[in-house]
């Protein structure tokens, strides 16, 4: 395959999860290619009829290939703070070297957190929100727009802003949001430098 792309989709028990925001999204990354031929996410998607799957869609201008995994959460409790003002990943991109390279750096953390330019961005695998004064916020400047972030944001469950690293310490609450875990509070998070 070329370069390539991929969406990760729930399934329960054969059930699909929220595709028209994986649709979009997918669409979305063509446009952006200058690609016009969309072919529809779904009729790709068998996805097996009992169980949790994370199905993976990869996909570039010539094909759509998908692969089924049974889902195991991965657990966060700790957060390492990295700063990086060269990272990109506005397209959900096959190639994660440089997001793989940030969770090497890990240390005893269960994921980063990654900082740009002073402002709070994402995990390696999650989009993230913070709670305070009764409002859920997620970053206004993520690295990668995710599917679960954009449903929340339509659904009015969340509101964007400008986080800086600064600021992480007055939240009260944090969760965790992607296709699989859709918004995850966690019960304890702890930052580390």
């Amino acid at each position: 395959m070329n370069k390539s792309y991929f969406e990760t989709i729930k399934a329960v028990d054969g059930k699909l999860f929220h595709m028209p925001y994986h649709q979009q999204r997918y669409e979305a990354a063509l446009k952006t290619l200058g690609i016009s031929d969309i072919k529809n996410l779904q009729e790709y998607i068998k996805p097996p009829e009992w169980g949790l799957y994370r199905c993976r869609v990869v996909y570039n201008e010539n094909e759509i290939k998908v692969t089924y995994h049974p889902y195991k959460k991965r657990e966060v409790r700790s957060l390492k703070l990295l700063f990086n003002n060269e990272i990109e990943y506005a397209l959900k991109s096959t190639d994660r070297d440089a997001l793989d390279a940030l969770y090497a750096q890990r240390d005893e953390a269960d994921d980063v957190l990654i900082i740009k330019n002073l402002l709070v961005c994402d995990t390696t695998i999650a989009n993230i929100a913070f709670y305070r004064l009764g409002m859920w916020i997620t970053p206004k400047s993520p690295l990668l727009k995710g599917t679960t972030r954009a449903r929340l944001l339509d659904e009015g469950k969340l509101i964007e802003a400008d986080i800086n690293a600064n600021e992480l310490r007055t939240f009260s609450q944090v969760a965790l949001l992607n296709a699989m875990i859709d918004f995850e509070i966690l019960d304890k998070c702890e930052f580390l430098l």
